[in-house]
């Protein structure tokens, strides 16, 4: 307990710092932005700005994109109460009774108690990671290289299990993203491999390109093929404050979104997204009268925004911990720690205790900052919601640009996303989902080091994989879970949670 706190004195010693606070505060601003305006999303959002972060020390640089994904789920609440459209896609459910609470008056309300569980939720989040970050880095340090192949391919499951739609459209995606992590020359061999003979593939396809391209460009493409139709509450917002009974009402939604969104964001795949879903299914289950939902009901709101932000912090845990990314936003950051020389895993914690704790002490910090930045400035959110897409495009679309171009200096990078994002944009037409595929790509490059790592310490014995009781165990359950998802009763349990 001792060691809890002198860690979590270490970290607030260098959140604290004024340029980390600063930077706190401008993710959190941006990811509340983005919350709010509908159509551009955390993923987009952070694949723009990654080259920003080259300037940056790595703990500021991730301080600030951490802010970005945490603020963008508080933002995502305030388009789906006010407007009906979910800003983010943890904020689907919100849109039921937030909106409904909007048009009765209580709008004020329903962003206050939005606020207030996801302050409780997050500030719980943070004390998770840091209670779990130690026990679990140590238990990571005695997997081998086998064992880490098998973890990995365990997290991909996961991600076909929990991705939205058609099962063996993830698997596709993430076999394509798999292939394309190979792209670019072999440096065991020598060998160049699906370069195609352009020389630009020789050293691979930058992961900023392909986020950036699959998710920004693909984003804007998207939102200019959707027709608008913003109901923004005309009527004045209300007091922000919930009354002594609403805060009853909402107490035991908020502990048990808390929870569930505590636990689900720990699963790779969509594990935060599906929070809210799990919460909200809950809450209407236990509900005395069940009619009330989808009628302005204020639990149907607490609930769920208290699951999605918790999600999206315990997400954390995975990637500071073992170095798995559990969905597309963690990948990004596996991304921007690469960029600054960071190999994330166990190691983080003992080699860079003032990142590891730093950014553990950000998210509290960020929280607090996020309850200064939404409530007051709700006035200038709502102008904000009135600008149409068509005017917001083009400066999305030219820092885009600007922003891959300061990566290496070379234009064809700048042609590079374009073809992603058309990729991007005809991936989302005909169903696929982008997600496992940047998960893929991000896994599949670590996959392979570890396989060739494990086969080289046994000198090509393939028996060293079975002799892991680890590695073994991973993979039996890696492949429950696949026969599981295949099963046509889970299927459409699965469909229901996200339909519902």
């Amino acid at each position: 307990m001792f060691d809890l706190f002198s860690n979590l004195g270490l970290g607030l010693s260098v959140a604290l710092s004024l340029q980390n606070i600063a930077l706190c505060f401008v993710g959190c601003l941006v990811g509340t932005l983005v919350g709010i305006l509908p159509g551009v999303g955390p993923i987009a959002t952070i694949s723009m700005l990654l080259p920003i972060t080259f300037g940056l020390d790595p703990v500021g640089a991730l301080i600030m994109l951490a802010g970005i994904y945490y603020g963008a789920q508080y933002g995502g609440s305030t388009t789906a109460i006010l407007v009906n459209i979910p800003g983010e896609a943890t904020a689907v459910v919100t849109t039921l009774d937030g909106h409904q609470m909007a048009r009765q008056g209580r709008a004020g309300v329903a962003l206050g108690i939005a606020a207030i569980g996801s302050f409780i939720a997050g500030t719980f989040a943070t004390l998770l990671i840091a209670a779990l970050g130690a026990p679990l880095t140590k238990l990571a340090l005695v997997f081998g290289p086998a064992e880490y192949f098998a973890l990995m391919l365990m997290g991909l499951v996961f991600a076909v299990v929990l991705a939205h739609g058609s099962i063996l459209k993830a698997i596709a995606m993430i076999l394509v993203g798999t292939l394309l992590s190979t792209v670019g020359t072999d440096l065991g061999t020598g060998q160049e491999r699906m370069t195609l003979g352009l020389e630009f593939l020789s050293d691979g396809i930058d992961f900023a390109v392909l986020a950036m391209g699959i998710f920004g460009i693909a984003e804007i493409l998207r939102n200019l093929d959707a027709v608008e139709n913003r109901d923004v509450v005309r009527g004045t917002i209300g007091r922000l404050l919930p009354s002594t009974a609403d805060m009853k009402q909402s107490a035991a939604p908020i502990a048990r979104g808390t929870l569930i969104g505590s636990i689900l964001g720990l699963l790779p795949g969509n594990g935060a997204v599906l929070g809210p879903f799990a919460t909200y299914s809950l809450e209407k289950k236990l509900a005395k009268d069940p009619s009330r939902f989808g009628k302005g009901a204020i639990e149907g709101v607490a609930g769920p925004e208290s699951a999605n932000n918790a999600g999206a912090q315990t997400s954390f845990i995975p990637l500071l911990t073992l170095g798995i990314p559990p969905n597309a936003v963690m990948a990004l950051m596996v991304g921007a720690m690469t960029i600054h020389g960071i190999i994330p895993g166990p190691l983080v914690m003992t080699r860079t205790p003032d990142l590891f704790w730093g950014m553990i002490a950000s998210m509290w910090i960020g929280n607090l900052l996020l309850l200064i930045i939404n409530l007051p400035m709700i006035g200038l959110w709502v102008r904000l919601l009135k600008v149409p897409y068509p005017i917001l495009f083009p400066a999305i679309l030219m820092f885009c640009c600007i922003g891959i171009f300061s990566i290496n200096a070379e234009p064809v990078q700048v042609l590079m996303i374009a073809v992603f994002g058309l990729i991007g944009y005809a991936l989302s037409k005909f169903g696929f989902e982008p997600a496992p595929l940047l998960l893929g790509f991000v896994l599949g490059d670590l996959m392979e080091e570890n396989f060739r790592r494990a086969l080289l310490m046994s000198r090509g014995d393939l028996t060293t994989f079975i002799a892991s009781p680890i590695w073994v165990g991973l993979l039996l359950l890696a492949l429950g879970m696949l026969v599981l998802a295949l099963l046509p009763s889970f299927r459409k349990s699965r469909e229901d949670v996200f339909v519902e």
